[in-house]
């Protein structure tokens, strides 16, 4: 199965409910790039009128994550996947659309290698950065991801 745009929000219709009522749409995504983005709304806003920082990390991780379940459909292996550890800055109140970019999907390919070769989990850090509509930064997160051949 090809990973689009439109299966990844299908998917997060029924996969990642919370996600898809809050407004997370992938927009791009290739073998190293992923595209989301999020639009303030009262539905996602915090009480400071900005959107909450848990909206913006759920696209900013689904933009990291979309990129590794293409790969691992790509492996044609069954490969668990994990937020092992994360970390975000703040630098700018989020407010209309927000556009999470990752471009770190060359990462995944050697620890999907290592995995596959010896069985033993492996972790990667992947980025995500988010700018809103005039190209600020308004937030920057970071996840630690685990992958792991299933037995």
């Amino acid at each position: 199965m090809n990973i689009t745009p439109r299966k990844l929000n299908a998917y997060t219709i029924f996969k990642l409910p919370s996600a898809y009522l809050c407004g997370v749409r992938t927009r791009f995504i290739d073998n190293d790039k992923s595209i989301v983005t999020v639009r303030h709304r009262w539905i996602n806003q915090n009480p400071f009128k900005s959107m909450f920082w848990a909206v913006q990390g759920m696209a900013a991780e689904f933009s990291t994550g979309a990129l590794i379940i293409g790969k691992i459909q790509e492996s044609g292996k069954r490969i668990s996947m994990l937020v092992t550890s994360n970390n975000a800055s703040f630098t700018k109140k989020a407010v209309g659309k927000i556009t999470f970019t990752c471009k770190d999907g060359h990462l995944i390919d050697d620890a999907l290698k290592k995995t596959i070769a010896t069985g033993e989990g492996q972790t990667f850090w992947m980025q995500s950065v988010g700018l809103n509509e005039e190209g600020i930064v308004v937030s920057t997160f970071n996840f630690e991801w685990s992958i792991k051949v299933k037995n």
